[in-house]
């Protein structure tokens, strides 16, 4: 493939925020590219524009002859003390001197290393010590888990594991409670500790039958430990509520938010697709080049070759983003036509779908269709979607028809947020109210689906109390 060829292809499965981080580069790259200050009212406009770029590429270089008009000098010093980002943010201090430092007006979510390590430099340790404890602080996962074998940590310092051993003890009283364990049961019975329960119930169960009581094996446990089952159900009860992940809460995660590429609006009884630009500079050959290569200046042999080069790699630019938001239209106008009960219903409606079915309908190949939807969201009325959800494979009603996957997932989820906690339904049991909606869905498939939900098995979703 051509780099043109490769730069369209990688153009058209961006999505609309990367493709604008790429068009910003360019700018900055290309001299020939500028950014206009409207956008052309017609398409036409665009297309003339081209043209005539095209034209001027073809076209043989002259000599450049520079004009020596001069700039008035400008006092940058003057201009950036004066210029105000906060808008009247200036006006409340009455010098310079006074306002606090730009660096000083940022922040920043604690960390949990931070977190921690403010306490390791609070703490009495010293010297070798600090440096396991900081070296122990830094291999700790976001959750709040210590991830390095402490075989490891010892061989690096050169010490003996009983004194790395004696200073995971003093990180794991650090604050939170249960930072820095090795895995979950040291984890809960540190916390368990720090209530004062060290010889109770709860500790015993946790300390011999964790496994037991995963599974919700209560009756198993209580004759194990010679107890009644109500006292074991009241230990699980409080051991539902201590903090598996104690990192959590300082968690660096960050929210990353989805912007629409496309809009469908409902005006009337038709949808309307709308392509999303906002933001998106509106791109244009730069004059100066222009008349550089018009023959109007003299340019030499190695300017024009030069202007000729990013000409050309800005007109490919140009066309390939115009082809890649009329491909995006094709495809979601294609989806609208083939999902119309969707539009309409809700996700109940979604029919089967595949790739090969828009590819026919719009004329274009599936790999196409495929980088179109990729990374691409469209708001509707029905709400914010990936395009690719709306391709589907088909499970098989008893009536001989076929309904889309994505909706065989909305009715499973439906039925267990309907079901009784203390008898949730099995997945056979599920196969069977499926059937009586008309959907004919083998256990397997149910229980596939239901991992894609990220629920779990009648045993893990039972609740005794």
């Amino acid at each position: 493939m051509t780099p043109q060829l490769q730069q369209a292809i990688k153009l058209l499965q961006l999505s609309r925020m990367e493709l604008m981080d790429v068009v910003r580069q360019e700018l900055e790259e290309n001299p020939v590219l500028e950014e206009g200050q409207e956008a052309p009212e017609e398409k036409t406009d665009v297309e003339k524009e081209t043209e005539a770029a095209e034209e001027l590429a073809a076209s043989d270089p002259g000599e450049v002859a520079g004009k020596e008009e001069g700039v008035s000098d400008i006092d940058w010093q003057t201009y950036l003390e004066s210029y105000s980002l906060g808008g009247s943010t200036a006006d409340n201090y009455e010098a310079d001197e006074e306002k606090p430092s730009y660096e000083n007006l940022l922040t920043r979510k604690t960390s949990l290393q931070d977190h921690l390590m403010w306490q390791l430099n609070l703490s009495r340790l010293e010297a070798l010590d600090r440096q396991i404890a900081g070296e122990l602080i830094g291999n700790i996962d976001e959750d709040g888990y210590l991830k390095e074998p402490l075989e490891d940590l010892g061989e690096q310092f050169g010490v003996a594991l009983e004194q790395v051993e004696q200073v995971l003890a003093v990180v794991q009283d650090f604050d939170p409670v249960g930072v820095a364990s090795r895995n979950l049961q040291e984890c809960l019975l540190k916390q368990v500790d720090q209530l004062g329960m060290s010889d109770s119930l709860v500790a015993l169960v946790l300390r011999d039958h964790l496994q037991d009581l995963e599974n919700r094996r209560y009756p198993v446990i209580a004759r194990a430990l010679h107890v009644a089952v109500d006292e074991v159900y009241e230990a699980a009860k409080l051991i539902g509520q201590l903090d598996p992940r104690p990192g959590s809460q300082y968690s660096q995660e960050e929210i990353h938010y989805i912007s629409a590429d496309i809009f469908v609006h409902k005006v009337g009884d038709e949808y309307i697709v709308v392509l999303n630009d906002e933001g998106l500079p509106n791109l244009r050959i730069n004059s100066f080049y222009r008349n550089a290569l018009s023959g109007a200046t003299k340019v030499d042999e190695k300017a024009g070759e030069y202007i000729q080069d990013k000409l050309r790699g800005a007109l490919w630019l140009i066309k390939s983003i115009h082809q890649r938001q009329r491909t995006i239209y094709k495809v979601t106008k294609s989806i609208v036509k083939f999902q119309r009960d969707f539009f309409d219903q809700g996700v109940a409606q979604l029919k089967p779908l595949v790739l090969r079915d828009v590819a026919e309908d719009i004329g274009m190949h599936e790999s196409t269709v495929s980088r179109v939807t990729t990374n691409k969201y469209v708001q509707t009325p029905q709400g914010l979607f990936e395009l690719k959800f709306f391709f589907n494979s088909g499970i098989s009603t008893t009536e001989g028809d076929s309904v889309a996957s994505e909706s065989v997932k909305m009715k499973i989820k439906d039925i267990i947020a309907v079901e009784n906690e203390r008898k949730p339904y099995s997945d056979q049991k599920i196969v069977d109210l499926l059937r009586t909606q008309g959907i004919d869905i083998a256990r397997r498939t149910v229980t596939k689906y239901r991992e894609m939900l990220n629920i779990g098995s009648s045993t893990q979703r039972k609740r005794l109390f």
